[in-house]
């Protein structure tokens, strides 16, 4: 089992950066879907991402298509749109056999609605208040979902609790 974050033509490379940062900590691989709004070598990306870059399984695609074809048959795809009726949390994550892909949509005008309307089933949304704001940012967005997935699945191979001589907490 493998978790991974796609993210289809990021626009703001503070958003990619953080979520770098969020695969290195949950060892999650990343997907980038061209064309990105910005270069992989960007001071703004680079510096969100901090020291974390080589810690980051990325994957280019040229485009969406290029992605889909790159699934096999025991990948799950989840698109994350604030337009599913599904929520993130009623989906279970636990078959060990399967990896579990997040698609997540440009900041600026989410995933395409054609691909999204053929894809209904697949479609996960975080609640949200619609009447208040349009759209969760995207980093915290993928943050949900990826520890959603992760707490189901026990956190696996991510460290959960942190002793030290000096804590007071000790058992």
């Amino acid at each position: 089992m493998k978790n991974h974050i796609v993210l289809f033509e990021p626009l703001m490379p503070a958003n990619t950066g953080n979520i770098a940062r969020t695969c290195a900590g949950t060892d999650t691989v990343l997907h980038l879907i061209e064309p990105l709004g910005f270069s992989t070598d960007d001071k703004m990306m680079k510096r969100a991402g901090l020291d974390y870059w080589d810690k980051v399984e990325i994957k280019y695609h040229k485009n969406l298509p290029a992605f889909v074809e790159s699934l096999g048959e025991n990948d799950r795809l989840y698109l994350v749109s604030k337009f599913a009726e599904k929520s993130y949390h009623q989906v279970d994550y636990t078959n060990e056999d399967l990896d579990y892909y997040f698609l997540f949509g440009k900041e600026t005008t989410g995933l395409p609605e054609p691909f999204m309307r053929a894809n209904p089933e697949k479609a996960i949304r975080i609640p949200q208040d619609d009447e208040h704001i349009r759209s969760l940012n995207l980093a915290n967005s993928a943050a949900i979902v990826i520890y959603e997935a992760l707490r189901q699945q026990d956190f696996p191979n991510l460290e959960t609790t942190h002793l030290y001589e000096n804590d007071k907490l000790k058992d």
